[in-house]
């Protein structure tokens, strides 16, 4: 393909990104290359970032609504641009665009927001370039620039293994309300994991009987699976942000059938049967002067095509 053929014609591709936690989160190896090992469950919410490919009139370039966000190659976007245009044969992007982030998850926060932006990128780009590689070629590209985001490729309720980039679709976990909730300090993914392994002292712990291994009970026997469900991440981290585990008890104290931290911190989920319990405890939380979205789960791809007449070249 040249660059005449994938140039980007006027318009649009906009894709939804969204946010993922981690129903439970298992540390069960260190590599030798000093990564982790997990055995996690991923669950996609409705919450999303939007991601718009856009023709450039000038050089390439990232665009983000949110402060903070590095618009170079220091953005995981950027990097799989680059990764997608390579992959693809071409010494540079084949054709200009902005790459715009609308952004609504968090920086940060356990919610997969920079991963989910990049499998969206790849989605829109693969359309806005016609290289036509397809989702199972985009998600194994996307491993190479952060282990989660190929899930966002799949979505709805999967098991991750390795380094969270092995991936078991499940039985989608029954719908929930869910409350998300994050103080003002992120956590870094290196100091969460750091901090873990100063307090193992480089150990991982013993997995509990019946724990993700049960995870296809998620349909009908979810809550027996609930019971066991943990994320090792979360005790280190909270004696480093003890404001994490506060959220937490209050999320369960309004009626959460589960509340935890999610990925490496620093947000914590609630997940509640109930619409108008989840709203009070929303309301609680935020009157504690932190960030707060009610948002629900979320069935089938994390990222997905909003373009009107679907994802085609541009």
């Amino acid at each position: 393909m040249d660059a005449q053929q994938s140039a980007v014609r006027p318009g649009g591709i906009a894709v939804a990104a969204h946010a993922k936690v981690n129903l439970d989160l298992r540390v069960v190896a260190v590599r030798p290359d000093g990564y982790h090992d997990l055995d996690t469950i991923f669950q996609a919410l409705v919450l999303h970032d939007t991601v718009r490919v856009q023709p450039a009139a000038g050089p390439p370039e990232v665009r983000c609504d949110a402060r903070g966000v590095p618009l170079d190659r220091g953005n995981l976007v950027w990097r799989a641009a680059d990764a997608l245009a390579a992959h693809a044969g071409f010494a540079e992007w084949p054709s200009p665009v902005t790459i715009a982030i609308e952004k609504r998850i968090p920086v940060q926060s356990g919610l997969g927001g920079g991963s989910a932006n990049a499998a969206a990128a790849l989605l829109a780009l693969d359309a806005a370039w016609g290289l036509g590689l397809g989702r199972e070629r985009l998600a194994r590209l996307g491993a190479a620039l952060g282990a989660d985001v190929p899930f966002f490729f799949t979505g709805g309720t999967a098991r991750g293994l390795g380094r969270g980039d092995r991936l078991l679709a499940l039985p989608d976990l029954p719908p929930h309300h869910v409350v998300l909730a994050r103080p003002p300090a992120g956590v870094s993914t290196a100091d969460a994991y750091r901090w873990f392994d100063e307090s193992t002292g480089g150990r991982c712990p013993p997995p509990a009987a019946g724990a993700v291994h049960e995870a296809p009970d998620l349909g009908a026997g979810w809550p027996r699976a609930v019971g066991v469900w943990r994320n090792d991440l979360e005790a280190p981290v909270i004696a480093r942000h003890p404001e994490i585990g506060w959220l937490a008890l209050q999320l369960r104290a309004h009626g959460a059938v589960h509340a935890a931290m999610t990925g490496s911190g620093s947000a914590v989920f609630g997940l509640f049967d109930v619409r108008e319990r989840a709203e009070r405890a929303a309301a609680a939380v935020a009157a504690a002067g932190v960030w707060v979205a009610l948002t629900e789960t979320l069935a089938g791809p994390a990222v997905r095509d909003l373009s009107p007449g679907g994802l085609s070249p541009l």
